[in-house]
């Protein structure tokens, strides 16, 4: 990955009244009968969708720059009184290429893309999410997909854009999980995190969540790296685990997410 980082400035940089700044492809769709409309995560300006003038039928400025996982030097300048930023130039740094050598790694790719776009507010600085979200596609590329990947990326997603779940203790008196095995735990989308059993009776929208669930979604909020040793995490309790944070990450963007069914026969079979 040596290459790959030397090949782009890390720091963000004006050119000429543009802006430089690496950048991953999230999305692009057709508008009007020439351009394209992508949006991407930049390193230094946050969640950023600009127009690509030509897109649809220049062989020469995009050549396959704006498919999305698509990792670029993005060259780009606002434009007065609009809110698309005008995409000047995309300069290829990692196609990541090997995710599309599987159905079940497009499933995983395409749906850790939705979930940061959804996630992550436009024009807002944030170069830890940015990290990683390329960390994870890297992850992918070069792994295999698996439960706990899946389940540490949306938590650490979670927490870098602000919304970490309260795992530890009830949400609302403050009752530690870990001295009340006993006590039948709910997750509540709504108080961000879990309820005991006396204070899940006062919300209507709850989850159940079984201790071994709860213990591992709490252990993965407690790593520190995609690349650490998995832990040995029961698969069982990891779908539950992530069930959870699907509805979760669903009540956050009110909105159904159209990668999970596809992610479903892959992550829940």
């Amino acid at each position: 990955m040596k290459n790959a980082k030397s090949s782009y400035k890390s720091a963000t940089a004006p050119v000429h009244s543009f802006c430089l700044t690496p950048a991953i492809v999230l999305r692009s769709w057709p508008f009007g009968e020439s351009d394209k409309i992508v949006s991407f995560l930049t390193e230094g300006y946050g969640k950023l969708n600009g127009i690509a003038k030509g897109a649809k039928r220049s062989r020469k400025r995009f050549v396959n720059t704006l498919e999305p996982f698509s990792l670029v030097s993005l060259t780009f300048k606002d434009r007065t009184h609009r809110s698309l930023a005008f995409v000047h130039a995309c300069d290829l740094v990692r196609p990541f290429r090997n995710l599309t050598t599987s159905l079940e790694k497009i499933a995983y790719a395409s749906y850790i893309l939705e979930i940061t776009e959804g996630l992550t507010a436009e024009r807002e600085e944030n170069r830890a999410l940015f990290e990683h979200l390329r960390e994870g596609l890297i992850f992918l590329e070069e792994k295999e997909p698996s439960l706990s990947f899946l389940t540490f990326f949306e938590l650490r997603l979670l927490k870098l854009s602000g919304y970490q779940p309260a795992l530890q203790y009830c949400r609302r008196c403050g009752r530690s999980w870990a001295s009340d095995f006993q006590t039948q735990w709910r997750f509540s989308p709504r108080d961000g995190g879990v309820l005991c059993e006396s204070c899940s009776s006062l919300r209507k929208e709850v989850i159940p969540l079984s201790s071994d669930a709860l213990k591992a979604l709490a252990n993965l909020q407690g790593a520190n790296s995609l690349y650490s040793p998995q832990l040995p995490l029961p698969s069982v309790a990891l779908k539950e685990g992530l069930f959870v944070l699907l509805r979760f990450i669903q009540f956050l963007m009110n909105k159904e997410l159209k990668s999970a069914p596809f992610l479903d026969a892959f992550s829940f079979a």
